[in-house]
């Protein structure tokens, strides 16, 4: 009877389908989580099986999506920090590894877009260095704090995302085109640092994608125009990409089929 017992609860394992996720068992962290490409990655991520750490400032917006994760029958957590904060981003990962003692997948998606639509000598220097501070430093506290506990991780990802602004061409902001290349420009000093300890290292260059950042810079634009923002902003969200796009692209990059990509990964 005892190994009977033993055969069926092993059975039952083998076909539960949380099991059988690609991701079961993985830990995730995601800057910027909580809304856009970061809240959609966390919704598929805990779609697959993974546990996923949200790292972002908007704490209404994380805990929503914690519920969206939830009531899908996934595991998302919630910790509210400043990625421009060496303490704050310190403690954050001081936390995931307590709780779980490593990383496999770390996503630097957190940013902001300042000063868009302006010429170089009209550019306020707090846009500037709220851009720089948040998308370029974040990524280097949140890589300088992350990877350690990647090393740690199963077969270890590290991806960031950047943008074609600054990268293939141009930006509506000088501070954002410049923080993003600085970000693609982080990924190869990243690689020669961390592939001896099997850490994969990615950067992704989204396009047009409706987030709340990029829609927000559209309606910011008609508002320059003299048009009306909000239908210039829900026009956006029809046409531009779907935020889930992105986000599978990720989770295959962060799965073994994806081990073979190298290079800027740009996307729609």
């Amino acid at each position: 009877q005892a190994w009977y017992n033993l055969a069926k609860a092993f059975e039952t394992e083998l076909n539960n389908p949380k099991k059988a996720m690609k991701y079961y068992r993985k830990i995730i962290a995601i800057t910027g989580g909580a809304t856009g490409i970061g809240a959609a990655c966390v919704e598929l991520f805990s779609e697959r099986g993974a546990t996923v750490c949200i790292l972002d400032y908007n704490r209404d917006e994380g805990a929503a999506t914690v519920e969206r994760v939830a009531a899908a029958g996934g595991k998302a957590t919630f910790q509210q920090l400043d990625v421009r904060s060496d303490v704050e981003v310190a403690a954050a990962f001081a936390e995931i590894e307590r709780e779980h003692g490593k990383l496999d997948v770390l996503v630097c998606c957190a940013g902001v877009l300042k000063g868009a639509y302006r010429g170089i000598n009209e550019v306020a220097e707090e846009d500037w260095d709220a851009t720089l501070d948040t998308n370029l430093k974040g990524t280097y506290l949140t890589t300088k704090h992350g990877t350690p506990l990647l090393i740690k991780g199963v077969d270890p990802v590290l991806l960031l995302i950047a943008s074609g602004a600054g990268v293939h061409g141009g930006s509506s902001s000088y501070a954002y085109a410049a923080s993003k290349a600085g970000m693609h420009g982080m990924r190869y000093n990243l690689e020669a640092e961390l592939e001896p300890h099997g850490v994969r290292t990615h950067v992704i260059c989204p396009g047009s994608i409706a987030t709340p950042l990029k829609i927000g810079n559209i309606g910011e634009a008609a508002e320059l125009r003299g048009k009306n923002a909000e239908a210039a902003m829900d026009e956006a969200r029809q046409s531009l990409g779907d935020p889930m796009g992105v986000a599978r692209v990720l989770c295959f990059l962060a799965t073994e089929e994806g081990s073979y990509v190298r290079g800027t990964v740009n996307t729609r």
